[in-house]
């Protein structure tokens, strides 16, 4: 199989690029479910408490098998995140019997066992491993791409990947798309910042809208579908650091991977 260096970019939105058209359409992309979930919290799990600060949505319908893999104690959650003190939801999903790894640069020490289920690795996920000849790289010995740990840690699937990487989320989602990494997440749970294009997202506006567009069609080829959108109103109301749109700075997508029984 061919390895691909590009995702697939979507026609523009309009005849010529139009940061206007391009806007609405990924903005009711974003905003529309494309499969129904009616179970979406751990507040039906034991020992798991709602006090989160934002919904990290899971479907737990009996048609995908997250909830059966709960119940036999087979699941495996994989967080990826950025010194937030926010951890209720790897918490209640370790209760529950998952698996749970959170890697953050921010741990102090490289691997820390916490109860039966839950690993913090200091560890950052990245859409790149490091050079070892480039001395810049060196600092980052601790960055590595998600298929890289995968193998490392000997895990053949993630049953559900949640990502709240501020900004670099976009390169990320490209990386697991380009390298079929995705294929082996049974579920995704993404915060996405659209104030800024995102680390090394480039073009002007019309530009980066298309791509971010056409990497979340991408997803929908892997046959994962949106089952809930968090639109955070506590974040800047801002689009390309514009006041535009209605459209908030900051949402968290959930998807199911409906090819995972």
């Amino acid at each position: 199989q061919a390895v691909r260096w590009h995702i697939e970019l979507q026609p523009w939105a309009s005849p010529t690029p139009s940061l206007n058209y391009e806007a609405l359409r990924f903005l009711k992309y974003i905003s529309t479910s494309q499969i129904s979930c009616e179970h979406m919290n751990l507040s039906s799990l034991k020992g798991y408490s709602e006090t989160t600060k934002k919904p990290w949505s899971i479907c737990l319908d009996e048609r995908f098998s997250l909830i059966h893999r709960i119940r036999s104690k087979q699941c495996r959650l994989y967080s990826l995140g950025l010194g937030s003190d926010d951890n209720q939801f790897e918490i209640g999903m370790a209760n529950s019997g998952c698996e749970v790894h959170r890697f953050d640069p921010s741990i102090k020490s490289a691997h820390i066992q916490e109860g039966q289920h839950l690993w913090y690795h200091r560890l950052s996920i990245d859409w790149r491993d490091p050079n070892p000849a480039i001395a810049t790289h060196k600092l980052h010995s601790n960055t590595k791409k998600l298929g890289t740990i995968l193998n490392e840690f000997g895990h053949q699937k993630i049953d559900v990947l949640k990502a709240d990487v501020e900004s670099a989320e976009w390169k990320i989602l490209e990386n697991l798309i380009l390298e079929d990494v995705v294929e082996q997440i049974g579920q995704l749970v993404f915060e996405v910042h659209i104030h800024w294009p995102g680390f090394e997202v480039s073009g002007n506006d019309s530009t980066v809208v298309r791509y971010w567009y056409s990497l979340l069609r991408e997803l929908e080829l892997k046959d994962f579908r949106l089952f809930h959108t968090y639109k955070d109103l506590s974040k800047p109301q801002m689009f390309l650091k514009k006041n535009a749109f209605n459209a908030s700075s900051c949402y968290t997508l959930s998807w199911v991977n409906t090819r995972w029984k």
